[in-house]
């Protein structure tokens, strides 16, 4: 009777555990119309891919990345990109069982069009990416997730071949290190990724290292960066050549191991490769291509690191920005800019493959998507 008893207790738990916690989609865009729902927040149903929506924020411009705090209460976000003499990033506090998202604070960004905003795990430091003029800047977080005055700013202004879109640095994304010690920036407008030692103690705590950045090929256009789930690899999407270089990850230095083609063969020219994202099981690597093709190329990862393309998926859409994968595998979620539309793709584990569910939502301008288990 005991053990009858104990094993129901347990199912219940499991249960509640379950149900109590609910996968959120927010969602940012480019939009100059303070009227315009900018951000919107949904409730993805992890059974049938549905997107719920549950709020909206208005009266913010063009927030076009967004990212979360690791409790997911607060929402931080790229705010007044592609806006002439301006740019900042904004903190908002989302309550779900309100249903509201708040707006707390805005801070300079410390550059013109921030592309990329990241925080630290231990919810205490942000970093963002300036595009236009090539920098990073760091701002604390204060105890009720506002942002507080930038203690760090580093401009760049090296530049690449290419003098048409490599006249000087562009920085695209500011991406933590698998233990939070380092931090990676992929300059476009550079070929470089360049790279800091992050000590969270200190009130600067981007230092430079003896080794500042890794050079990739010219002409690569390095944009954004993820690392394997198992810390040893680190992979970078270049946007410019439409390829993905893989590298081997140890104690904030990486040695490429490996370029491979984000698109067929056949398609030479035209390349706007553009997010890149690992399903959580460590199996299969995502990366989207705009332009021309539209779609998400899949590969599977071999246990030394390596790529290997087994299929493409459209997006069922236009240019398709940023892309997010939900922390159980199961559904991976894509916005296209241009067509304005969010597609839910159901993944099957097993394989790697996409496969469409749900109803698309409509959001203008839509550019960025982040996923969060609350």
């Amino acid at each position: 009777m005991k053990l009858k008893i104990n094993l129901l207790t347990i199912t219940f738990l499991v249960t509640f555990n379950l149900f109590s916690q609910s996968t959120y989609v927010f969602l940012g865009s480019y939009n100059r119309d303070k009227e315009a729902e900018s951000i919107q927040v949904y409730q993805l149903d992890t059974l049938k891919g549905k997107l719920i929506k549950i709020t909206s924020v208005k009266n913010v411009i063009n927030p076009s990345y967004l990212t979360l705090s690791p409790n997911g209460k607060y929402l931080y976000a790229c705010t007044e990109t592609k806006t002439p003499n301006a740019g900042s990033v904004s903190s908002f506090e989302f309550n779900p069982q309100n249903k509201t998202l708040t707006f707390l604070n805005k801070q300079t960004s410390g550059g013109e069009n921030p592309v990329y905003v990241s925080v630290h795990k231990n919810g205490k430091w942000l970093v963002n990416a300036n595009y236009t003029e090539g920098s990073v800047s760091v701002h604390p977080i204060l105890e009720n997730g506002q942002i507080d005055s930038m203690v760090q700013n580093f401009q760049y202004t090296d530049g690449s071949v290419n003098k048409e879109r490599q006249a000087r640095s562009h920085v695209h994304s500011a991406v933590f290190s698998p233990q939070f010690d380092y931090l990676f920036l992929p300059d476009l407008g550079a070929d470089k990724i360049r790279s800091y030692a992050f000590d969270e103690t200190l009130k600067e705590p981007l230092k430079e290292t003896a080794n500042p950045f890794t050079k990739t090929d010219l002409e690569a256009g390095p944009r954004h960066f993820t690392f394997h789930p198992n810390e040893k690899f680190g992979y970078c999407i270049e946007e410019m050549a439409g390829t993905i270089s893989v590298y081997d990850y140890e104690n904030g230095m990486l040695k490429k191991i490996q370029r491979i083609n984000t698109h067929p063969d056949q398609i030479k020219e035209g390349f706007e490769s553009s997010d890149i994202h690992i399903s959580p099981d460590g199996k299969f690597l995502y990366a989207t291509n705009r332009g021309k093709e539209n779609n998400i190329a899949i590969f599977s990862i071999a246990e030394n690191g390596l790529l290997k393309n087994i299929g493409y998926q459209s997006t069922l859409g236009k240019h398709p920005r940023i892309f997010s994968i939900d922390e159980s595998g199961k559904f991976l979620i894509a916005t296209n800019v241009i067509s304005g539309n969010v597609i839910v793709f159901k993944r099957n584990t097993k394989t790697g493959m996409l496969k469409k569910t749900g109803k698309e939502i409509k959001m203008e301008n839509v550019s960025c998507v982040q996923i969060k288990q609350i």
